[in-house]
């Protein structure tokens, strides 16, 4: 069996998928996209405070990586709703 995804392994994959999804739908600007992209990257806000706060081991440049990642995505999302 394999085993389940780390905290990290999950805040990257969430990262991912809310970068594909805010790409999409500020490129298109459809609504209904836009929303989906806002929740994505709502849910990988989530994760990465989830993980920052069972945080052992793990570098700090990896959550200051995420952290830029996620306020970028945030800009963008921002930017395309005015």
């Amino acid at each position: 069996m394999s085993e389940p995804f780390s905290d990290i392994q999950q805040v990257e994959m969430a990262i991912k998928a809310a970068q594909r999804m805010v790409g999409q739908a500020t490129m298109n600007m459809d609504e209904d996209q836009l929303k989906a992209a806002t929740e994505s990257l709502e849910q990988a806000k989530k994760q990465y405070a989830d993980a920052l706060a069972h945080a052992t081991g793990v570098s700090d440049e990896f959550f200051e990586f995420s952290s830029e990642l996620i306020e970028r995505l945030d800009h963008q999302l921002t930017e395309a709703k005015d």
